[in-house]
């Protein structure tokens, strides 16, 4: 198997990375936009892998990216339901119905394009526009990875390096139920 070549979102990616003193490793493989692609090319490396995805409420004023663990489903409505919990309780306003974000708003907000998305495109966000959404049971794995902003590509962090890289993206997070 030839082994892919990762585009400079990937190398902004470990740039971050190792400028902050984050520990990860990095392999690549071919592309693998959809959870189903990318499962061929994984490695059994321990980590839970994650699925992202880019979230815009009805006003198109508030963006949203969720991250969970990729052998499960998010019903919206549900997800609607969670998310507008978790904000009420902190005073913030309801998201209202939720819908996915065009390809333009995730180029905007996070740099990147479909098939790539990852809480990595952060990086991008120098607004701290994006407020991110995890999965608490990711708070429980000793590893998780994620796309380096590149399809070609897995980056594979301790949860804990995971949390020193949030604290120093900016943006702000949350880990609460989302199933």
């Amino acid at each position: 198997m030839q082994m892919e070549t990762l585009d400079e979102r990937a190398e902004k990616v470990t740039r971050y990375l190792d400028g902050h003193h984050i520990p990860y490793s990095l392999y690549t493989h071919p592309e693998g936009k959809t959870i189903e692609e990318a499962k061929r090319w994984w490695k059994d490396d321990g980590s839970v892998h994650c699925k992202n995805i880019f979230l815009r409420n009805h006003k198109g004023n508030r963006h949203y990216l969720v991250c969970f663990h990729c052998d499960h489903d998010l019903a919206i409505h549900d997800l609607e339901h969670r998310l507008k919990e978790a904000l009420v309780q902190r005073g913030q306003p309801a998201p209202g119905k939720l819908s996915f974000a065009s390809p333009e708003r995730m180029m905007r907000y996070l740099g990147l394009e479909p098939g790539s998305v990852s809480p990595f495109g952060l990086i991008n966000d120098e607004a701290h526009h994006v407020h991110l959404f995890l999965d608490e049971t990711l708070r429980e794995a000793t590893s998780l990875s994620f796309h380096p902003n590149d399809c070609r590509g897995t980056v594979v962090i301790t949860r804990e390096a995971f949390d020193d890289y949030l604290q120093v993206v900016g943006n702000t997070y949350e880990y609460l139920p989302l199933y």
